[in-house]
């Protein structure tokens, strides 16, 4: 078990919970889900409640992301995008703080697994639907109807344009939860080859030398992709939500 590279991914009931026959039991997913909004919304709180003038290195870490999430929405969706600034910078920030909270030993990833990264990207999709028929009307629907196409080809366009949107929330939660899932494996298996072979004695403890650097190196890939994984689903939900904001352009 201690060398199953898929273990750390298993659901387990922590608190059963039984309704009428359902199941609603609080599991290691939701504890760390809890503990993920816990820990960002303490480390935004704690650096920035001093709001010193001149700012210390916590409290910098915090208005650069601010001011990094808020000119990434600015670029793709224009001013009038920033009133989904709360929604970019709080996806944003569980995305980042679930990614790295992964890296500690026993801890639980709850970005890899599908389920909640297509919620994520579920209430993208939808914000972008419901704001933009709410803001524009049935005219929203000129989104899937590209201007300048011969009427031969504009049902086949049409279909394509539907086809994509509808793939947004799936390649945004796939993609998501691919690189975590991937990358923790591939960890795992190469932290289980030291393992192996150091119980070989000496010459299996210098075969391990290699597994060794391996897992460093990957440890060190990993916590950029936690960071570059939350960046992504940043700026696509970004892009997104141009498409609400200006679906004729």
């Amino acid at each position: 078990m201690a060398n199953d590279p898929l273990h750390q991914f298993v659901i387990q009931p922590l608190v059963p919970i039984e309704v009428a026959g359902l199941h609603f039991d609080f599991t290691n997913s939701a504890l760390f889900m809890l503990l993920t909004v816990a820990v960002a919304s303490a480390f935004l709180y704690w650096t920035t409640s001093a709001k010193s003038l001149v700012p210390g290195r916590l409290q910098s870490v915090s208005e650069m992301s601010y001011e990094f999430i808020a000119n990434m929405l600015r670029d793709s969706a224009g001013t009038s995008g920033m009133r989904f600034f709360p929604l970019v910078f709080s996806l944003f920030m569980f995305v980042l703080v679930a990614n790295l909270l992964g890296m500690f030993p026993y801890f639980f990833t709850v970005t890899s697994h599908i389920i909640v990264t297509f919620a994520l990207a579920i209430i993208v999709i939808a914000t972008v639907v419901i704001y933009g028929i709410s803001k524009h009307g049935l005219s929203w629907f000129k989104l899937f109807v590209p201007s300048g196409v011969p009427m031969v080809i504009l049902p086949f366009v049409v279909l394509i344009e539907v086809i994509s949107f509808l793939s947004r929330p799936i390649s945004l939660s796939v993609r998501l939860f691919a690189n975590m899932l991937a990358g923790h494996i591939t960890l795992k298996v190469f932290a289980g080859f030291i393992v192996s072979l150091s119980a070989l004695g000496a010459v299996g403890i210098g075969g391990a030398i290699l597994p060794l650097f391996m897992t460093v190196a990957l440890t060190g890939l990993e916590f950029l992709v936690a960071f570059l994984q939350a960046y992504v689903f940043a700026v696509l939900t970004c892009m997104y939500l141009n498409d609400a904001v200006h679906p004729h352009h």
